[in-house]
């Protein structure tokens, strides 16, 4: 896992290559279309093809995660496969680049830095275009401190989805795998199955026509798979900025702030960050020309600026190392307290397929 996670931020998702979730978005838009031929605009129907959608989706990645994970048994070449699919559940890189691609377009102030700016010079539109392949609201009249305030909430939210909920979940794996149970599914299956809920969510996951009951199957498996991780995150964020004993502190916060917010998951992690980096994040936003306005999360600090946005980029590399760092801790403690069982289960398995 730490090979992959230094994977993912050395090369990101590399243009040309197939993805596990370009897949996983292939298949989710063929069943919708069965779906939807099938259910009509019966509420009930679409409710029971969204759940078979959803069954189908994550079952059939969390076995093919299984699947690779028996190839990994075989020998370098799939434990080195192993890695590769690992680092494709993880989004840290590829979320920096599309935040940092926004920044680049996006005119700075008079006097401040405007950092490495794109061919022909910084362009308002540009930005506004580049922030639409990584938000759902509108972005056509956005001003430039309302973009500021979408790509601080973007690396909030899109930190835990992206990185923290599958790093969990990998992690989750590693210790079913360190209690000695290696025929069980480990971290790429419980990675794959978590990615293909949450692209079910982002895909399906919209409370309007047809897919306010298509997608709800969806849209609440993902909400149960992240909500402890986007609390551990909370929790375990100032460890990240130096400041550990304001843990507890944060997560309260956090979730008095973004309780309000639709989403029992989405105004958590926004509001941790904000009250930790000192911003205040949540207002009116715009959906397909509909007015939505959300809660205010640290409400009264300063709007988000250039540096605000690059320290929450900074606070999640941080806190996927220390995650790293404390699961290896315990890892080897679990080692010198039952290194006899484990290693030798272990040992059993992979040496027949030698």
């Amino acid at each position: 896992m730490a090979l992959a996670c230094g994977l993912d931020r050395l090369v990101g998702d590399p243009p040309g290559i197939l993805h596990p979730v370009v897949a996983m978005g292939w298949l989710i838009t063929r069943l919708r279309q069965l779906a939807e031929a099938w259910a009509g605009d019966r509420p009930w129907a679409l409710r029971l093809a969204g759940g078979a959608i959803t069954l189908v989706l994550v079952a059939g990645s969390g076995l093919a995660g299984w699947g690779l994970e028996r190839v990994a048994l075989t020998g370098w070449p799939g434990q080195a496969l192993l890695v590769v699919a690992l680092a494709s559940a993880l989004a840290g890189r590829s979320l920096e680049q599309a935040i940092e691609a926004v920044l680049e377009a996006l005119p700075s102030p008079v006097g401040q830095p405007r950092g490495d700016q794109p061919k022909g010079g910084p362009d308002l539109a540009e930005a506004r275009r580049r922030l639409a392949w990584i938000v759902g609201r509108d972005t056509d009249h956005l001003d430039a401190s309302a973009i500021l305030r979408a790509l601080a909430e973007t690396a909030s939210e899109n930190g835990v989805d992206g990185l923290f909920a599958p790093l969990f979940w990998m992690l989750v794996g590693a210790g079913i795998w360190s209690a000695g149970l290696w025929s069980l599914p480990g971290p790429l299956a419980l990675a794959w199955g978590f990615k293909a809920a949450s692209t079910l969510d982002s895909m399906l996951g919209y409370r309007r026509g047809r897919l306010t009951w298509l997608g709800s199957a969806g849209a609440r498996l993902d909400d149960l798979l992240v909500w402890l991780p986007c609390r551990l995150t909370a929790l375990s964020l100032p460890a990240a900025a130096g400041q550990p004993w304001r843990g507890p502190a944060l997560l309260r916060a956090a979730c008095r702030d973004g309780w309000p917010d639709p989403s029992p998951n989405a105004g958590v992690s926004q509001a941790a960050f904000a009250q930790l980096v000192g911003v205040q994040l949540g207002g009116l936003n715009h959906y397909g020309g509909q007015p939505r306005p959300k809660p205010l999360l640290a409400a009264g600090q300063p709007a988000p600026d250039r540096a605000a946005v690059g320290r929450m980029l900074s606070l999640n590399r941080r806190l996927q190392l220390l995650w790293l760092l404390a699961a290896g801790l315990l890892l080897g403690a679990g080692l010198l307290l039952g290194a006899g069982p484990v290693h030798h289960e272990s040992s059993q398995l992979i040496a027949p397929c030698r």
